[in-house]
């Protein structure tokens, strides 16, 4: 019984809310982390075994689900991460009204105690009853959901604070076209093709492992300070059909959206 009840429950986490059909297409694609719905709306997706539950961190709302009694579901308000100085380790401490639970996701390789599947972030979360003494721990992965409105193709419009024009560069304006279902991206750098991979958390973007052809370029050509500031970009924003890549000194690119 306890087997059927867990399958149950893992089918549960699986297919999450209902779905919305969109613009392209009415299936969506499922995973270990639930719905693309799911990762549309929700920044961080979760899940563990034995007991099986599943984690779900939104800007508007922390889901907890598990077949554990008096915690089937929990529904807390968003809170910022208290982050450790050495290490990309996150902490959440959160409560509503019944329960008070502490998140804790740290960037390394996690195996899935059941698929063998291989996440990039280990989760650990100690949650209990605001009536209960013992607190309970769960220990699962976990993985960031890339901001699905990067999936676009952006032509250059400013570098460092100025327009760009064709002239800056060889034939035409540098390009990327992201795909944030698998953290890479692809493009013209105003001389060369380049492609690279994207690292991405909330509120985090950065572009790496960069690579490009090796043409020559003619004298003048802006391309490398263009490929510099791609690499040294850590936030983002999306606004008007403008992708704007910055990091604490300022804003280093914008983009324009094209079909």
């Amino acid at each position: 019984m306890k087997n059927i009840l867990s399958l149950l429950f893992l089918l549960s986490v699986m297919t999450g809310c209902k779905p919305t059909a969109d613009k392209t297409s009415n299936t969506q694609t499922i995973s270990e982390y639930g719905s693309q719905e799911d990762e549309m709306k929700y920044y961080f997706t979760a899940t563990g075994n034995e007991p099986f539950w599943g984690l779900k961190m939104g800007n508007e709302e922390i889901i907890f689900t598990s077949l554990i009694p008096g915690k089937e579901k929990l529904v807390f308000a968003p809170v910022d991460a208290i982050k450790e100085m050495d290490a990309n380790v996150k902490m959440y401490k959160i409560a509503n009204e019944t329960s008070t639970a502490t998140i804790t996701i740290q960037q390394v390789d996690c195996q899935n105690s059941m698929s063998g599947a291989i996440s990039p972030y280990k989760v650990s979360i100690e949650i209990k009853n605001n009536s209960e003494l013992e607190t309970k721990k769960n220990g699962g992965c976990g993985k960031y959901n890339t901001d699905y409105r990067l999936h676009d193709i952006w032509v250059l419009e400013e570098l460092n604070g100025f327009k760009v024009f064709v002239t800056d560069f060889q034939r035409e304006l540098p390009r990327i076209e992201i795909n944030s279902s698998e953290n890479r991206f692809m493009g013209y750098g105003g001389c060369n093709a380049i492609s690279g991979t994207i690292f991405y958390e909330k509120n985090l973007l950065r572009f790496s492992k960069v690579i490009s052809t090796l043409m020559a370029c003619a004298p003048g050509n802006k391309e490398g300070e263009f490929t510099k500031a791609l690499q040294n970009t850590t936030t983002y924003g999306i606004e008007n059909n403008r992708l704007t890549l910055s990091n604490p000194s300022g804003k280093l690119l914008v983009f324009k959206k094209v079909d």
